[in-house]
Order: structure tokens, then C-alpha cells, then sequence
């Protein structure tokens, strides 16, 4: 048996770099799907803040 055996660690190597791989692919789908959350909520908000302004609009203009 030769000593290559016994110190060889290549798999160990590649089976961390691919663990390495997963978690950032990982962190990115959360950050992006984090991200898209944040967008949608920003335009949800923006949406109401055009309804409110419109249907206040709409009530001012009927006292007038």
C-alpha cells in the first residue's frame, strides 16, 4: 500500500469546493428573491399611495 492513499485528500478537497458552490448559489437565490420581495412591496406601496391621492382627488372635487 503506498502512502499516496493515506494523505490523499482530493475528494475531500472537491467535495468542499462543490459545498462552497451550493451555499453561495444559495445566498444568491436568497438575496434575489429577497431583492424581488422588496421591489414588488416598494411598487405595492407606491400603488396605494396613487390610490389614496386619487381618491382624494375625487372627493375634493365633488365638494366643489
Amino acid at each position: 500500500m503506498s502512502d499516496r492513499v493515506w494523505y490523499d485528500d482530493s475528494e475531500y478537497h472537491d467535495a468542499l469546493e462543490r459545498a462552497e458552490q451550493a451555499t453561495r448559489f444559495g445566498w444568491a437565490v436568497i438575496a434575489g428573491t429577497a431583492g424581488a420581495l422588496v421591489c414588488a412591496l416598494i411598487v405595492l406601496v407606491a400603488l396605494c399611495v396613487v390610490a389614496l391621492v386619487a381618491g382624494l382627488y375625487v372627493v375634493v372635487a365633488m365638494h366643489q
